[in-house]
């Protein structure tokens, strides 16, 4: 019979097995012509086990979108306290993406609009408001005399526009309908993105 810990450790595996097929299939097909039948074969899983773990191929990414903000929060609050906050958002950015083999499915795709507009909207709200809840812990601790207020204003600007950069990378690639994208040629597209927060 097979233990608790074991069967743990087989659905972690079938699911990351699932995530990497859907991560795969999107570069090189799209999001939209990628079925989840397509998931699943190439996932060596039927349609029924794929249903067992996600509801529907959105929810997949929308799952990683928030598996991945505690991630991101928690690299963004241990990056040296002397850095600006954009360069922070930048390397934390860049220390997730390089924690995978196989990129998520975000990384590819970007949200795609199927998600619908409630849960976009819920997922972008969570996703800036723990950049803005690092940011500010960050700069509390740079300038502890400074007013909260003001300094829980910079943050949220900060966090804002360093999402903005990032969504604003996803749909220029959906638009020029770029894939095959490795994480090493993500990284450097990322870097173009804050760089164009500072430049002309």
């Amino acid at each position: 019979m097979e233990s608790p810990g074991r069967r743990e450790q087989n659905k972690q595996k079938t699911r990351k097995a699932i995530e990497d097929a859907a991560s795969r299939l999107f570069d090189e097909h799209g999001f939209a012509n990628t079925t989840v039948r397509d998931i699943a074969q190439a996932a060596g899983v039927g349609e029924r086990t794929f249903f067992r773990y996600f509801p529907t191929k959105e929810s997949l990414v929308a799952g990683q979108v928030r598996e991945l903000i505690p991630r991101l929060t928690r690299l963004l609050l241990d990056r040296p306290a002397d850095e600006p906050p954009y360069t922070a958002l930048l390397h934390a950015v860049l220390e997730l993406g390089a924690q995978y083999d196989v990129p998520p499915a975000v990384f590819i795709t970007g949200p795609p609009a199927r998600l619908g507009p409630e849960t976009d909207r819920f997922l972008l709200f969570d996703l800036e408001k723990a950049v803005t809840d690092a940011l500010c812990q960050r700069l509390t601790l740079s300038a502890p005399d400074e007013d909260h207020a003001r300094i829980r204003l910079r943050a949220a600007v900060k966090a804002r526009a360093g999402v903005a950069a990032i969504r604003a990378l996803f749909a220029v690639r959906a638009d020029l309908g770029e894939t095959g994208r490795t994480i090493g040629g993500l990284s450097g597209l990322v870097r173009e993105a804050f760089e164009a927060l500072d430049g002309p």
